[in-house]
């Protein structure tokens, strides 16, 4: 089983002069969760290369046991050093493609043709895809195959209006995944902030926060054993 992670490139948050990036646990949870199941994981960003890390997602506060042992693990720095460029990546080589948070994929991978070709492509291939946290906007630009929205009617999550005002940032992101989601057609539901919480709507795989990525990765892997099994 081949399984491609993508990463954003953008690493500044809006006007702020702050920086941002993708989120640690929302790459570790689920890069531990997929190789210890014998999963090989490439991983992708719009620029290649080693994508930027939200600053936040490295302090004391926000460290877990997978995201330690990521920074610790030589093969790990190595992948995240070398990920591909997104627009070189050809689809039919992946299984699933599964796409951590941070506040960065809002303004980049949001917006990036390659992106949501990628996962048009993988969806229609019968291939499932999985999004946590604010990487569920990236879906706004996503449709089916008649040009509606590829939310619109399915049960999705991801970061919720409140938990965005709970980190101050309600007025510096470029659109509320939330409000997108329900925007699009979705039928939004989440559960507690900050808790995990996780939707899956046939091959589609929401989570709604950093919280939600092992579980969201373990979804991804019992999606994955039902097709090996039909």
């Amino acid at each position: 089983m081949n399984v491609l992670l993508v990463l954003t490139s953008h690493d500044e948050l809006g006007n702020t002069g702050r920086k941002t990036g993708f989120w640690l646990e929302e790459l570790a949870a689920p890069y531990y969760r997929l190789t210890q199941a014998g999963v090989t994981v490439t991983l992708a960003s719009p620029k290649g290369g080693r994508p930027p890390l939200d600053p936040k997602s490295n302090e004391p506060g926000s460290q877990t046991d997978d995201t330690r042992r990521f920074e610790a693990d030589p093969r790990a720095s190595a992948a995240l050093d070398s990920t591909l460029v997104l627009s070189t990546v050809d689809p039919a080589d992946y299984d699933a493609v599964f796409y951590p948070g941070g506040h960065g994929p809002l303004w980049d991978l949001a917006e990036d043709p390659d992106s949501i070709r990628l996962i048009e492509t993988t969806l229609r291939a019968g291939r499932p895809v999985a999004l946590v946290c604010h990487a569920p906007g990236v879906l706004r630009h996503v449709t089916n195959e008649d040009g509606t929205p590829l939310v619109q009617g399915r049960p999705v999550t991801g970061f919720t209006n409140t938990e965005e005002d709970g980190v101050g940032l309600t007025d510096v992101v470029p659109f509320l995944v939330e409000d997108e989601l329900k925007a699009s057609g979705g039928d939004y539901s989440k559960g507690p902030d900050w808790g995990s919480y996780v939707v899956r709507d046939g091959l589609l795989i929401t989570g709604q926060n950093p919280a939600s990525s092992a579980e969201a990765a373990d979804l991804l892997l019992t999606v994955l054993g039902e097709r090996a099994a039909a």
